[in-house]
């Protein structure tokens, strides 16, 4: 699944270091409260106002009760960092089921590319590295290149393992993918 969530208007920018660990420390509470493994949040990307999720889930019920949970946490976290109360997310999220090879391979380089396609069209999105480390590339084993990311290691992991054969290797049909790749506009 490729979930899109998007923020309520008039809230601080994700794209911050402050706000980007709770997010890192969200993700990865979740990832270690699931781990029935019903629900798995394999991979994202954070823009200043939405998130981008590749999810598996077992099920519509399992993908549902998922995101719930894992979008309370977040809003949760960031409500404490914002000294705040009240929703967070605009709606609710956006999800399309990946059925073939190419679709998780596009939708893994949309995730990985999006920030510095949105900083090409001049969106306020900075990507001055080779990764978009607003994203979940820094743990990815899936690029062209050789990635190494200082200080990682003292990171803990906010994704999870895939699972399923389209995104564990169905996708590497159509080659890893480039760093330097930037998604296409629409």
């Amino acid at each position: 699944m490729h979930v899109t969530i998007k923020l309520r208007s008039g809230l601080p920018r994700l794209r911050n270091r402050r706000e980007y660990a709770a997010l890192r420390a969200a993700f990865a509470a979740g990832c270690a409260r699931n781990l029935a493994g019903t629900f798995r949040l394999c991979h994202y990307a954070a823009l200043n106002d939405h998130l981008h999720l590749l999810c598996e889930a077992e099920s519509r019920t399992a993908l549902s009760r998922g995101l719930q949970g894992l979008l309370i946490r977040i809003a949760k976290a960031l409500n404490k960092l914002w000294s705040r109360r009240g929703r967070v997310f605009a709606d609710r999220y956006h999800d399309h089921i990946l059925k073939s090879p190419r679709e998780v391979r596009n939708a893994l380089r949309y995730l990985f590319g999006n920030g510095r396609k949105h900083a090409a069209e001049g969106r306020e999105v900075s990507v001055p590295q080779a990764i978009d480390t607003f994203t979940s590339a820094p743990w990815f084993q899936g690029f062209r290149e050789r990635i190494t990311v200082a200080g990682i290691e003292a990171v803990v992991r906010p994704v999870t393992d895939a699972r399923t054969w389209l995104l564990t290797k169905g996708w590497l049909r159509y080659g890893r993918i480039s760093v330097h790749e930037v998604p296409s506009t629409a």
